[in-house]
């Protein structure tokens, strides 16, 4: 670190320390060559100013309390006229005017020091996060190949590609090959969730029945809920007839909204109970809920469940990454929806989200589907 003297020196030698050294002696020219009547040291303001922005609070302090002095000393110098009250009260009031416009000047000057110093930090904290999350991005993308992989390799092995096996093995290959896929699934939801954040959620919108999606993504979780023993029922509010319910959405990524949920649920159940998707048409919105009953939600928990990363610390039966229901939410208000999480009384937990519905009637969408079939 440079010592005293050497900021001194540099200080001196500044080409601001001599303009400022050179506005004062034309105050002083102006404020000397005049009556005292005449009060020319409100002109030390501007040196004042410059230095506060261009020297040190020391050379700045300096400079204010020469101002002060010679202020003050013009009363008695280079004139002995009569001293009069007003003269000398015209005098303070400058003097008060100097020291307030140093103290203001300085303030101000520390807070912009200060708000430098936080924007820097800031900008540090970005670039990190955006490290952090380039590498999560990239290091998410190179797994999904070893990933698919093996995958592959384990169902070469169930098929007995590679010579028979025995049940116990099959048993081992399709628990190694469930863990995979989830591994995969969360592999790809990471990759999904920063390329959303970055480039924005690009949906292919069409005309979609919700009630078709629940259905297909029910069926391909019988493995899921065969294995927890939990059986998934779909209804449609009070009708006990199959619905229609149309929006304009991206199949694909309203079907993953329907897996996570549904995921959700069956993991959070406890084993042999029931999870129903209730699937109803309220007003001009369709409105879908997931109903589970498990351990249900933590009040203090509830305001962060759709946050990312947040896996939560409640008794629910199990965890994930905290982007399931990140990505989800993500969707839905991309489709202009908006989704909610609630307890149901006595036990378990709500999940559901609304979705406009589409402007044309379910009659002609219900002869429409009957027609594609």
């Amino acid at each position: 670190m440079p010592n005293p003297d050497q900021v001194a020196a540099q200080t001196v030698r500044s080409p601001s320390f001599w303009m400022i050294v050179g506005l004062i002696g034309i105050v002083i020219v102006l404020e000397f060559s005049t009556p005292p009547d005449y009060v020319m040291g409100y002109l030390y303001i501007s040196p004042i100013l410059i230095a506060n922005s261009r020297l040190s609070r020391t050379n700045t302090f300096l400079f204010t309390l020469a101002a002060v002095f010679l202020t003050i000393i013009n009363i008695w110098i280079p004139n002995h006229e009569t001293i009069q009250v007003s003269m000398v009260v015209n005098r303070l009031v400058t003097v008060l005017a100097l020291v307030v416009t140093a103290v203001l000047s300085d303030r101000y000057r520390r807070t912009q020091q200060v708000l430098v110093t936080q924007q820097a930090k800031l900008q540090a904290q970005e670039k990190i996060m955006n490290m952090r999350e380039d590498f999560a991005s990239t290091l998410a993308h190179d797994l999904k190949t070893p990933l698919l992989g093996a995958i592959e390799t384990l169902h070469a092995f169930e098929r007995e590609q590679f010579g028979k096996i025995q049940i116990q093995q099959k048993t081992v290959l399709a628990t190694m090959i469930r863990s995979h896929q989830n591994s995969l699934r969360l592999v790809e939801t990471l990759l999904d969730v920063y390329r959303n954040e970055t480039e924005g959620l690009q949906l292919k919108l069409a005309p979609i029945n919700l009630v078709t999606l629940a259905e297909e993504v029910a069926i391909l979780l019988i493995p899921l809920s065969t294995s927890r023993n939990v059986y998934v029922n779909l209804n449609y509010g009070e009708s006990d007839f199959r619905k229609f319910l149309w929006v304009n959405g991206d199949a694909f990524q309203l079907r993953r909204v329907f897996t996570n949920l549904l995921t959700n649920a069956i993991n959070h159940s406890p084993r042999g109970a029931k999870v129903e998707l209730v699937l109803e048409t309220n007003s001009s919105n369709q409105v879908v809920q997931v109903i589970d009953f498990g351990a249900g939600i933590k009040i203090d928990e509830k305001p962060y469940l759709f946050d990312r990363f947040y896996q939560g610390q409640g008794d629910r039966l199990a965890t994930g990454s905290g982007l399931g229901l990140y990505l989800t939410r993500q969707i839905i208000e991309a489709h202009g929806g908006t989704i909610w999480a609630e307890n149901r009384q006595p036990q378990g937990a709500i999940f559901g989200f609304r979705l406009p519905a589409l402007a044309h009637s379910s009659r002609d969408m219900t002869q429409k589907c009957r027609d594609n079939s």
